[in-house]
């Protein structure tokens, strides 16, 4: 699982691609919601991942906050890179993302999920 949220970008690409030359291994990613992420938007450009769960949180212009906008703009987005299965990553409390994000329940199956 590739989730780094500092220091560089670089050669994460490559380690993706020597990771996969092995045979069967199973790649997935956690980028932040903005695009291009700053550490894994070359390596998730590959198309080596089998699934990306991007951090729809703690980031203002991308997450929820007070309306949808934001978090399905981006939402769409994220659907135009290469992967086999894109998950929305949501925290499952207020106190799991102390920059916002969070999304109650009925706000997520009224404003999100359609």
């Amino acid at each position: 699982d590739f989730d780094f949220e500092s220091g560089s970008g670089q050669f994460w690409d490559v380690l993706a691609q020597e990771l996969k030359n092995f045979g069967q291994v199973i790649l997935s990613a956690a980028p932040q919601c903005p695009i291009p992420d700053a550490h894994l938007d070359a390596a998730i450009k590959t198309g080596l991942f089998d699934s990306v769960w991007v951090q729809f949180y703690n980031n203002p212009p991308c997450m929820f906050a007070d309306n949808a906008d934001n978090l399905l703009s981006s939402w769409n987005q994220w659907t135009a890179f290469p992967t086999s299965k894109l998950y929305m990553g949501l925290p499952a409390a207020r106190e799991a993302a102390p920059s916002g994000g969070f999304i109650p329940a009925d706000v997520l199956i009224s404003q999100v999920l359609p």
